[in-house]
């Protein structure tokens, strides 16, 4: 099959939906699908990147701050520009993700000829400012609804709203990861005294990393060994870092900034705790699912996307980011109790299998292929009545 990945966010970054979409198109072209991906043109764009081949630029996008404290693109495009390129790439099959966010979405499904199909990542939460944008918002996605012929989700959390707004099934089907890439070869050493509690993804409200540092500093304070390692950039890194010069931890923090994949690896295989306390927006944390891989024990935001990955066994990760001393007590637990540790990553190693690149692309396989099949049925249907009224004639 002919599949369109349209992604709306900016490939140039990194991101949880970015790399669904990325490793979806591997698998996808691993078995012999010609996988696209569909997305704005970031601006100053190097694509003669490896990474960059299988993929279609439509118009432009701008970074923008929602008021839900994360950054969403923007982005515009030429009506005739989106119809010469369904013309010309005639697909079986587009999955657009996220596709509430404006407007590329909307855009290429108006022309679309191929069966769509709707993914939905983000969560959002229950408060005045997110009840808010759902009011500005619904009309706009209601409007998408009807060119949509098959739903799906990463986590129930994300499937709530499109539930209630289209009264349609959805289909969850999880985020997932290159078990071989993230495999931890060696045996961990819980042993050493001296710990790193590592973090890595966008620096901004919703991550929570501010109470991350103030859970941090009360560990500190007993445990002065422990180091935290930040990676990624974001609107707050600015904030944070002048957060973390007033506490005086200067010397135990580290901003490192933007890593690449390797780097992430490398530090997921050698960190002590990985901690990731997002308060909202979370559906199905990749970043959870990484660390489960290499075995490395987790704390996280009891948010409910992160919630329908550590269950049985791995709730005992979550925390309320906001209780300082509950977060600091559970970041010492899991950093220090070494019969807890063992038991988390018995727990994470058989988990982690239902995430693996091969169950999950035989999900999204099977739903593409079924609404290819019903997308073609009334064509078929039609052509039939239009052959019987030529004959009878």
């Amino acid at each position: 099959m002919k599949i369109g990945l349209v992604c709306p966010y900016n490939v140039a970054r990194g991101g949880g939906v970015q790399e669904v979409v990325y490793t979806l198109q591997a698998e996808l072209r691993r078995r012999g699908h010609d996988a696209i991906i569909i997305t704005p043109r970031p601006r100053n764009y190097d694509e003669s990147e490896e990474k960059r081949k299988h993929m279609i630029f439509l118009g432009s996008a701008t970074d923008f701050n929602s008021p839900l404290h994360t950054t969403i693109q923007v982005s515009a495009s030429l009506s005739e520009e989106i119809h010469e390129m369904l013309r010309r790439e005639k697909f079986d099959v587009l999955n657009f993700h996220e596709p509430w966010v404006p407007f590329l979405s909307r855009q290429v499904l108006m022309y679309s000829n191929a069966a769509n199909v709707a993914t939905f990542h983000a969560t959002l939460p229950d408060t005045a400012i997110s009840r808010t944008v759902i009011k500005v918002v619904t009309p706009y996605t209601r409007s998408i609804l009807k060119y949509i012929n098959k739903y799906t989700s990463v986590s129930e959390p994300a499937s709530a709203y499109v539930k209630e707004l289209s009264g349609k099934q959805v289909e969850i089907i999880p985020n997932s990861i290159d078990l071989s890439v993230y495999t931890n070869p060696g045996k961990r050493d819980d042993s050493q005294e001296q710990k790193t509690i590592f973090y890595v993804g966008r620096l901004e409200q919703r991550k929570g990393l501010k109470y991350l540092i103030r859970a941090f500093k009360l560990l500190h304070d007993n445990k002065p060994q422990i180091r935290l390692v930040i990676a990624g950039d974001g609107p707050d890194r600015e904030k944070l870092q002048l957060e973390v010069e007033s506490l005086g931890l200067e010397d135990s923090i580290s901003f490192v900034g933007y890593i690449s994949e390797e780097e992430k690896v490398r530090y997921l295989h050698t960190a002590d705790l990985f901690c990731a306390p997002a308060l909202y927006g979370e559906s199905c944390g990749i970043v959870l699912l990484e660390a489960m891989a290499t075995g490395l024990p987790v704390v996280a935001g009891n948010n409910p996307g992160y919630a329908t990955v550590m269950r049985g066994f791995g709730a005992l990760s979550l925390v309320n980011p906001k209780d300082s001393a509950e977060f600091s007590r559970r970041l010492d637990l899991l950093l220090h109790e070494n019969d807890l540790r063992k038991l988390w990553r018995s727990w994470a190693k058989d988990e982690i299998k239902s995430y693996s690149h091969k169950r999950i692309v035989d999900q999204y396989e099977a739903v593409y292929l079924k609404a290819f099949a019903e997308h073609q049925r009334p064509k078929s249907r039609l052509f039939r009545q239009v052959r019987r009224k030529a004959f009878s004639r």
